[in-house]
Parts: C-alpha cells; structure tokens; sequence
C-alpha cells in the first residue's frame, strides 16, 4: 500500500510522464525483451515497430499517475488491460520481471538526479499496488472461465476443421476441440488467443470470433497483412486438420443487452465482431442498421451472408461504402463514410447503441460523427485490435 508521501511523488511525476513517457516506455521494452526472451511471445513486435505498445504502456502509466487517489477513475481501462491479458495468458511470473525492467528503465531515462531512491521506492509501491489488482482480477476470471460450462485454463489443442475464403485478403478458421468436449461460449464481440510456432519461435496472437459461438466450434477471420508474421503463416500455411492451442475466449467488448435500435459501424476487418454482435441481435426484434466500409468490392467479406441476412429480416438494413469503385460490386456509396452519409443512414431517432470498429482514423473519425449527430457518447462503443490509444 502507497503511504501519503509516495502518492505525492508519483502525482509530481506526471508532468514528466507527459513530456518523455513514451521514450521511457520504449527503453523499457528494448531492454525487457532483449534481456527476458520467454516474454517475448507475449508482445507483438509489429506493434513495437509501429511504436503503437510503447504509446498504450505510456498513456497507461500516465493516466494510473493521474489518477493513483482514485484508481476508479480509470474507468474500463483495467477492464481492457486485464482482458487481453487473459486472453494472451499473462501469469503472476510475469510482474516481477515487467516491475524490475519498468524501474531501470525510470531510472535510466530520467537519471539519478530526477529517478532518486525515494522516486524509485514510490514508483515500486506504485507498481506492485497496480500488479496487485491485476494478478487478483486475472485470476479470477482464469478461474471464472475455467470452471464455466465447456470452459478450460491455459491453453487446449484445437483443430482446423475448416477454412473459407472469403475476400480477396481474408480467410475464415473453424476450430474444433481434439477432445471433443463442448467449448466455452463466447459473448459476441470477444476474441481467442492462438499459441503458435513459426520457425521455431511462439507466437501469442488475439483474434476477434466472427461468428456467434455453438458450443462445439470457433471462427475467426483473418486478414493478410503485409509484413504480417502470424497472419501470412496462418493464410499460407494452416491448412484443414492442422492442430494449434487456443486460450478461452475473452474480452470486455461485448454486446450489451437492450431494445434501443443497433448501430453496428465497421471498416475492413473490423467487421469481424460485429458478425458475431449481428448474429446475436436478428434473434431478438431489435431494429439493426449494419454500415461496413471496404477499400472496394474484392476486399469486402461476408457480403453476400449480410444480404441473405436482410432478406430475411425486415429489421436488419445494410448499408455498403467503398473508398474506390473497382467495378466489382456495387455500394450505396463510393469514398469516405462522411458526416452526411452517416446522418442519411442511421436510424431517424439517434437514441442508439452504436458500436464501431475499424482503423484507428477511421473511429476517431466516427466518434466525431456520432457525438456531431446526437449519438449520446455513453452509448457510442469501440475497440482497438492493438493497444489502446486516444481517438483525437
């Protein structure tokens, strides 16, 4: 527990952390990774490349410094973190060697001038209060999971049992459990963790289910990325009868229960929650309106399901934008999603829960169109793929 003296050292550290926060954390990741390779796994190197995990870890450790009297404050932000931990398999072992590189690294970025013992004691209090929270609300919920129905801890050996194309860039898994057993189901909007080794090196990756879960089987829907080390394998490689380990599904990106109209938003692969989310709604009477924009028709996925979907459904209406027209499906619009757009095909009442995912300009451009057009921000919901940051 934080005494008085070392919650005011940390609260005089965030104007630091808002200066040079995002060159500590890279430190601290160059050094954590190179020294501690059976961490590895657990971070996407494609996100350190893009500098997109030392900028979350970074907002991360500043808004906890803000906030550190009032840790519920934080809002879903622990939710999120705790989450994808799960999902990746994130275990007690792993705190202390994050804990010890996150202060050398404070102390080596800031210098000993600034990073004295009484700094390096406050922000190791700091650190094992946070790792504290998080190893008590991850263990519950590896237990919670564990011992649901058709539920497992750590990781379970699937199968391939089937594989669609189903755009130019994006292939649907199916997997089925070797044992046979039942599956834990998933709330629409979740994701799995898949283990997997390419040339000899694990790889820990998160992917959205696109499909509503049975009981018996999961799908995700994967897009080629170019440079992609886990989605070029899977596209190239994994093939039906193939065996890999899945962690259970998690995620706190969920449908919420309710009658108010759907608003499901999606561009790219992001439409993949949203199937399962859409899946989930046309059981119920609840007025859907599905908006998905695509680089053009070759790219767009599950189209053809969508349409069959609204035929069958008077209160599903699909709306399609593609950003070019190249000549091989129609789209009710051709470029950007705009304001105008937007306002044209939502529901006329804008009391609604919307959920959105897609690129990152693509939801901060969004956001600003819903709260623009009356969308109360409460019920305006996303998700980043990645790590987390700030739609501004």
């Amino acid at each position: 527990m934080l005494n008085a003296d070392q919650r005011a050292i940390i609260k005089a550290t965030v104007p630091l952390l808002e200066s040079g926060g995002e060159a500590l954390t890279t430190h601290f990741y160059k050094m954590m990774l190179s020294e501690y390779p059976e961490v590895r796994p657990l971070f996407n190197q494609a996100h350190q490349a893009s500098g997109d995990q030392p900028r979350a870890l970074a907002n991360g450790v500043l808004m906890y410094a803000r906030h550190i009297d009032r840790l519920e404050q934080l809002g879903g932000l622990v939710g999120q973190i705790i989450n994808k931990h799960v999902a990746l398999q994130i275990l007690p072992e792993h705190y202390p060697i994050v804990g010890s590189c996150l202060l050398r690294a404070i102390e080596e970025v800031l210098g000993k001038d600034i990073a004295t013992p009484e700094v390096i004691a406050a922000w190791g209090a700091a650190y094992g209060q946070l790792a504290d929270i998080l190893i008590g609300a991850e263990e519950g919920l590896y237990k919670a999971k564990e011992e649901a129905d058709g539920g497992w801890r750590g990781a379970r050996d699937f199968r391939v049992v089937r594989r669609e194309q189903e755009s130019s860039e994006i292939v649907s898994f199916y997997f089925a459990p070797i044992d046979g057993k039942p599956v834990l189901k998933a709330e629409p909007g979740q994701y799995i963790g898949l283990q997997l080794f390419i040339d000899g090196a694990e790889q820990r990756r998160n992917y959205s289910l696109s499909a509503l879960c049975d009981g018996e089987q999961y799908r995700i829907s994967v897009k080629r990325e170019a440079g992609g080390k886990v989605s070029n394998h899977l596209h190239d490689q994994l093939q039906v009868g193939d065996t890999l380990k899945l962690f259970p599904p998690s995620g706190d990106f969920t449908l919420a229960p309710g009658d108010k109209p759907l608003v499901l938003i999606s561009g790219g692969v992001g439409i993949t929650p949203t199937l399962a989310m859409l899946e989930a709604a046309l059981k119920t009477e609840r007025p859907v309106h599905f908006i998905h924009c695509a680089r053009n028709g070759s790219v767009h996925a599950f189209r053809d399901w969508i349409d069959s979907l609204a035929a069958q459904h008077p209160q599903l209406q699909r709306f399609y934008c593609y950003a070019e027209d190249d000549g091989s499906r129609d789209a009710n619009a051709v470029g950007l999603l705009t304001q105008d757009l937007l306002a044209e095909w939502l529901p006329r009442a804008r009391d609604v829960d919307a959920y959105f995912l897609g690129p990152k300009g693509f939801m901060a451009a969004i956001r600003r169109h819903l709260k623009a057009l009356g969308v109360p921000d409460a019920q305006s919901r996303y998700e980043f793929f990645g790590p987390a940051a700030a739609l501004e």
